[in-house]
């Protein structure tokens, strides 16, 4: 028989702030029935029954479709539900999330003016989502004890955390809700629990501005600029986070409560994370996912639950044109997909457009950092197609065969990750562009050699990243109504951004 936690019946509210309050009054009772019912397994005691809590869920009911007036008229892309019905979402961690919840309650009651109900869902919470940061207390149970927790728990259930409703492929059964966000709170969970694995910092740290890049050399020069900030008490960034939840405030602001718990981890993980911070989550997130498409596409399932603004590709390519120089841009307007690793979730005769709002923040950064204008500026940056590929040694194929494709497609550049970055922004409706620097042209006989690479990479690595935040600044400036266009919404699309 289940051992639950009193029941607390659904709720209407016409303040989204009540409705919030709501959420999390639920989420931490059931947090703390499961948190408690652990400690007393982890001490050998015997449980009353099956530990079950569940997630918080919101739900709304509307008999009219918002009109598209009102909707030109707010310039949001998001906020409102294509059709009359009935739809819910389950929720998690309202620490993390509250003030987007709170945004999306209040577009809702906006736009569409009904209440918002919120109860418990029928979802069971994993316990392995209800550890606290820092909390390992299931590490002290032996092996036998450790087997008896599947019959004493609800484990991570995959069939409740797919992603069909960010694929399209989503389909209503007879009587069930329809969705108001891309992820369930479980998948929302289990991405989060994946973050502190790959990148070695707290979800809680990550920014709405994501910088990715392929080599460790952008990281340095990212470290170096991230502790200058720090040392600067006029600067606008607040913290600097590195692997390990390390915490740098900047000078003049005194440590918080948790600073204390970061320590230095004995080695990087397989894609550190690095966080400048400003208030409100509005600094820049930078991740060394190393080389390949499957990395690009790990670390973007997930951060994709955090709902980022913006992400951005900053590496290194081969030039695939004779007229380019090694150090030359590349601002990519659109993607050869050769990585294979979304085929079977976004199919390949998805096209991937680029968004007007990162091209032109991008291109105005080059010109902001390099002092280039007009034909100066086309000289150093080129606007082309870029070539993704999961093969690493694509130049050693007989036939010539990808150099014929990447021919007939018109591509001035090739990588490894840039396609595959871009296609999940695509698919999980974040703004996403790529400026890609040119390092070797193997095509034409200019490989990299380690004196070239050397003074390649401290001549370009700096002024590459410099653009890259200064894009950030841009975007920041102009504010996140605009990078979240209909551009990426699909025909029946979710309410939540």
């Amino acid at each position: 028989m289940p051992y639950l936690p009193p029941f607390i019946a659904p709720s209407r509210h016409s303040d989204p702030h009540t409705a919030l309050a709501q959420v999390r009054a639920i989420y931490s009772q059931q947090i703390d029935h499961l948190r408690d019912a652990m400690q007393r397994f982890v001490a050998g005691e015997a449980l009353p029954g099956h530990v079950r809590a569940c997630y918080p869920f919101v739900r709304i009911h509307t008999d009219t479709v918002v009109r598209q007036n009102a909707l030109e008229n707010s310039g949001l892309s998001y906020g409102f539900v294509a059709s009359a019905g009935r739809f819910e979402t389950t929720l998690t961690r309202p620490d993390l999330y509250g003030n987007y919840y709170l945004e999306q309650f209040r577009l809702l009651r906006q736009n569409h003016g009904v209440e918002l109900e919120v109860g418990t869902s029928t979802q069971p919470i994993p316990v392995h989502f209800s550890f606290a940061e820092n909390e390992h207390i299931e590490g002290t149970l032996s092996p036998e004890r450790r087997m008896l927790m599947r019959d004493a728990f609800d484990l991570p259930d995959l069939g409740a955390m797919d992603d069909g409703i960010a694929n399209g492929t989503w389909e209503q059964r007879p009587g069930e809700p329809q969705p108001l966000a891309l992820f369930t709170a479980a998948r929302v969970d289990y991405s989060l629990h994946r973050l502190r694995h790959y990148t070695g910092t707290a979800p809680d740290w990550f920014q709405n501005f994501v910088l990715f890049t392929n080599y460790q050399f952008y990281i340095d020069e990212f470290v170096r600029l991230g502790h200058e900030e720090m040392a600067n008490p006029k600067s606008d960034y607040t913290a600097f986070v590195e692997p390990g939840n390390v915490v740098t405030r900047r000078a003049g602001l005194a440590a918080e409560a948790g600073d204390s718990l970061g320590a230095v981890p004995p080695r990087l993980p397989q894609m550190p994370a690095y966080h400048l911070m400003r208030p409100n989550h509005g600094g820049i997130t930078m991740v060394n996912i190393g080389v390949g498409p499957a990395n690009a596409k790990t670390i973007t399932d997930h951060i994709a639950v955090l709902r980022p603004h913006a992400w951005m590709m900053l590496g290194h390519c081969a030039g695939l044109r004779n007229s380019q120089q090694l150090g030359d841009y590349v601002l990519a307007h659109a993607y050869v997909r050769e990585d294979h690793v979304l085929d079977e979730e976004l199919p390949l005769w998805v096209p991937i457009p680029a968004l007007a709002e990162i091209q032109l923040a991008l291109e105005k950064a080059v010109a902001d950092v390099t002092q280039c204008k007009g034909a100066d500026l086309k000289r150093i940056m080129r606007t082309g197609t870029v070539a993704s590929t999961d093969n690493r040694n694509w130049e050693l194929l007989p036939g010539n065969q990808p150099q014929r494709r990447f021919s007939q497609s018109r591509a001035v550049a090739l990588d490894m990750e840039s396609a595959t970055i871009a296609a999940n922004g695509f698919r999980f409706r974040v703004p996403y562009g790529t400026l890609l620097c040119v390092s070797d042209k193997p095509l034409h006989g200019e490989i990299k050699l380690p004196g070239m690479a050397n003074q390649f990479y401290r001549e370009r690595v700096d002024q590459h990243l410099r653009i890259g935040m200064r894009a950030i600044e841009i975007l920041r400036a102009e504010g996140s109504q605009r990078l979240h266009s209909r551009k990426l919404r699909s025909f029946d699309e979710v309410a939540f951004q």
